[in-house]
């Protein structure tokens, strides 16, 4: 097939980024010819309240394919110059990443314009449906995205069933996210706590991502005095970029009572760390309050690293109970805190259940879901 894939490519940075590089280096080993466009502009810095949106730290490899900088996700002339670059590749696909209804015009003026020449098949790989933060108008921009797609592609069933439900006619496919294998080895554990400024034996719960509402490190921040209450060496290492309410969780970190043994790397944490902060752990806790799936999920596997995540959107999709980490409640400070500790306590090896997960998880079967979803479509 030849496919135009538009989206946010390195060097923009964040999950989604690297998620489409990796899929586009899947479809080209696959024989899938893949034009990749991408933003000249992403979003308004008016809208983005991150210090930057590319990425600043050395790059880990050679990206898959090199996209050619386009769109301006607010300037409609660029998106006359974009379709018209689209028509001249004259794909078979375009794939067009859907996670907020920000880009909506954008995507909907494009594909509009496409579709005046040959008329390719229009395929939506969606993150969100309906968004975790609700924004003004997001109803009404979705539906102005949605009227120009022809398929689907979910990460999560959650997803699924409310795409189903809006758009019953809509072929749609879900594939879990696969693995996130793109950020290095596994380092010697005690070698990234050192980096970290950990102790050698420190016993390290990870939260990492970005900080936001939605995804609860209030209320692991809450449970934490009682964590650390029932073993003498645990930390919380928090990493992320904090874009609201960061003076807020500063102060709740140091109130706690607990404030030597967490320690908060609030930035975006570059590629070429991701691996320091996960080998230095234990254990991911996600807490989040509400959630569609997580690449975070997927990073940890890459990692072998067991997770502790709550029963929302589709995170109980993709952890094992038991075998590759465990749920709790959402909401529930106290079953968090018992169930990190009686994991410490328990130290059980789940190395064989992560790596079942991490065959499971294969780009190649994310792919050839994608390939018959693309058959479906007429």
């Amino acid at each position: 097939m030849r496919i135009t894939f538009l989206s946010t490519f390195p060097p923009f940075r964040g999950g989604i980024a690297h998620f489409n590089d990796r899929f586009a280096e899947e479809l080209l080993a696959r024989g899938h010819q893949v034009r990749a466009i991408t933003f000249t502009r992403q979003y308004p810095a008016l809208l983005f309240p991150g210090r930057t949106q590319k990425e600043e730290g050395a790059p880990i490899g050679t990206p898959a394919v090199e996209a050619e900088p386009l769109v301006d996700s607010i300037g409609p002339i660029s998106w006359f110059r974009t379709a018209k670059r689209i028509r001249r590749q004259a794909p078979d696909v375009v794939i067009l990443r859907y996670w907020i209804g920000f880009f909506a015009p954008c995507y909907w003026s494009i594909v509009r314009l496409v579709k005046r020449g040959r008329r390719p098949k229009v395929i939506y790989l969606v993150d969100n449906f309906i968004p975790h933060e609700q924004r003004l108008g997001e109803t009404l921009l979705r539906r102005l995205a949605f009227r120009v797609a022809d398929g689907c592609m979910v990460l999560s069933s959650v997803v699924e069933a409310q795409v189903r439900q809006a758009y019953p006619a809509l072929p749609v496919t879900c594939s879990p996210h696969p693995i996130y294998d793109r950020f290095g080895a596994a380092m010697d554990p005690v070698q990234a706590r050192t980096e970290l400024g950990l102790p050698p034996g420190a016993r390290v719960l990870l939260f990492f991502g970005f900080i936001r509402p939605y995804k609860g490190l209030d209320q692991l921040l809450e449970a934490f005095p009682k964590i650390a209450a029932a073993d003498p060496d645990v930390h919380l290492v928090v990493a992320g970029e904090c874009y609201h309410g960061e003076a807020e969780l500063r102060e709740q970190a140091r109130t706690s009572g607990t404030a030597d043994r967490i320690h908060l790397h609030l930035g975006y944490i570059a590629s070429e760390r991701i691996a320091t902060f996960f080998s230095a752990s234990e254990v991911l806790v996600l807490p989040y309050r509400s959630a569609t799936q997580s690449g975070i999920v997927q990073i940890a596997h890459h990692f072998e690293l067991p997770c502790i995540v709550t029963d929302v959107g589709g995170l109980a999709e993709v952890v094992i109970e038991g075998r590759t980490g465990h749920v709790v409640p959402a909401g529930n400070k106290a079953a968090l805190a018992d169930r990190v500790i009686r994991f410490l306590r328990e130290r059980i090896d789940m190395r064989p259940g992560l790596r079942d997960a991490r065959k499971r998880y294969q780009w190649s079967t994310f792919t050839e879901s994608f390939e018959r979803l693309v058959d479906r479509v007429k």
